[in-house]
C-alpha cells in the first residue's frame, strides 16, 4: 500500500497541473484505489483472519470518511452567531455574511442557504464574493449567474440597511454582477465606501483585497470592511469590523493538523472565526458556503460549510 500511496503522490506531482488538480488525484488515490487494494488484500489473506480484518476495517474507515466528506459535510451548513458589544451603536444591528457560495449548478442546496439567511431577520446583508466556479455539470457562466439571481429573487433578498457584495477571484469581471441584476443588492467593482446611518461600509475591489497595503482610517461610525481575501487585514485598516471569505476555512482540516490550505498571507490561525487584531478592531473570516470547483475534488472534512451572524450590539 505504501507503493500505491507513493504512486498517488508523484500522479498528482507530474499530472495534476495545479494544487487542486494534484488534490483531485490524491482524492482519488485515498479514496478509491487505496479501498480497492485494502479490499483485495482481505480477501487474498483471508485465511489469515485478524490480518484480513485489518484490511477490511481499513476499507470501512475510509469509506465512512468518503461519506462525511464528500456526501454529507458539503451540505452540512452551520449558521455561526458572533456577538460584538461595542458603544458605537444605539441599537442592536444584525449583519448576515454569505461568502463563497461557489458553485457550479445552483440549486436546492443553495436555495435552502438564501431562506436560511432571510431567516435570520439581518438588518445588513454582505456577500463576500466568489458565486459561480464553472464545472463539469455547468451550463454557461451566463446561464449559471442567472440561475443564482433566480433563486436570490424566490428567497426575497432585502435588507433594511441593504445588501452589499464585492467580487472574488473565481468571478467574471463584468458578469458576476447578473447575480443580483434587479435585486435591491449594491455590487461593488472598485473600493468604495458607504454611510449606511448607524455604520460606515467600505467594500474592497480584488486588487484591495489581496493586498495588505490599502489604508483605512477610523470613523466616529461603527466601520465595517469586506473584502474577499483576508490579506487585506495585515495592512493599516483601522476599522471595527473586517469581514472576508476566500479561505474556506481550509475547506480541509485533520485533527491535530488543522487546515491542510491556507490560501492567504494571514496566519493560519486566523483563516475561519474571529480574530482580535492588534489595533483593536475584529477581523471575522468566514469559511464559506461553498467549495473549489474546476479540478478540484468536491470535498470538505471537519470544516463545515457556515453562514455568519453578527450581532452588534450596544455598550456602555
Amino acid at each position: 500500500m505504501a507503493l500505491l500511496l507513493l504512486f498517488g503522490v508523484a500522479s498528482a506531482i507530474v499530472n495534476g497541473g495545479d494544487s487542486f488538480g494534484a488534490a483531485q488525484i490524491l482524492a482519488w488515490t485515498a479514496f478509491f484505489h487505496v479501498p480497492v487494494y485494502q479490499l483485495g488484500a482481505g480477501f487474498l489473506l483471508k485465511g489469515t483472519p485478524r490480518v484480513a480484518l485489518v484490511h477490511w476495517a481499513t476499507v470501512a474507515l475510509l469509506g465512512l470518511a468518503a461519506l462525511e466528506a464528500f456526501v454529507i459535510e458539503p451540505h452540512w451548513l452551520q449558521v455561526s452567531n458572533l456577538i460584538l458589544p461595542t458603544s458605537k451603536v444605539t441599537e442592536p444591528v444584525r449583519v448576515v455574511v454569505l461568502a463563497d457560495i461557489q458553485t457550479d449548478v445552483p440549486g436546492p442546496y443553495e436555495a435552502r442557504v438564501l431562506r436560511t439567511a432571510m431567516a435570520q431577520d439581518p438588518d445588513l446583508i454582505l456577500f463576500a464574493g466568489d458565486y459561480i466556479q464553472l464545472g463539469r455539470r455547468s451550463r454557461s457562466y451566463a446561464d449559471e449567474i442567472d440561475a443564482l439571481r433566480v433563486l436570490m429573487v424566490e428567497a426575497g433578498l432585502h435588507a433594511p440597511l441593504g445588501a452589499y457584495a464585492v467580487a472574488g477571484n473565481v468571478d467574471e469581471p463584468g458578469m458576476w454582477t447578473g447575480a443580483f441584476a434587479g435585486l435591491p443588492v449594491v455590487t461593488i467593482e472598485e473600493t468604495t465606501s458607504y454611510n449606511l446611518g448607524p455604520l460606515a461600509l467600505t467594500g474592497l475591489g480584488m486588487g484591495d483585497a489581496f493586498g495588505h497595503r490599502v489604508e483605512i482610517p477610523p470613523q466616529d461610525a461603527f466601520h465595517i470592511v469586506i473584502g474577499h481575501s483576508p490579506n487585506f487585514s495585515l495592512g493599516p485598516v483601522e476599522a471595527d469590523l473586517l469581514i472576508a471569505g476566500h479561505t474556506h476555512g481550509g475547506q480541509v482540516r485533520l485533527p491535530l493538523i488543522g487546515p491542510l490550505l491556507n490560501l492567504s498571507r494571514v496566519p493560519r490561525g486566523w483563516i475561519a472565526g474571529a480574530t482580535m487584531l492588534a489595533h483593536g478592531g475584529t477581523l471575522v473570516v468566514s469559511r464559506g458556503i461553498g467549495m473549489e470547483r474546476a479540478n478540484a475534488p468536491r470535498v470538505r472534512f471537519l470544516c463545515r460549510p457556515e453562514l455568519v451572524v453578527i450581532d452588534l450590539v450596544p455598550s456602555p
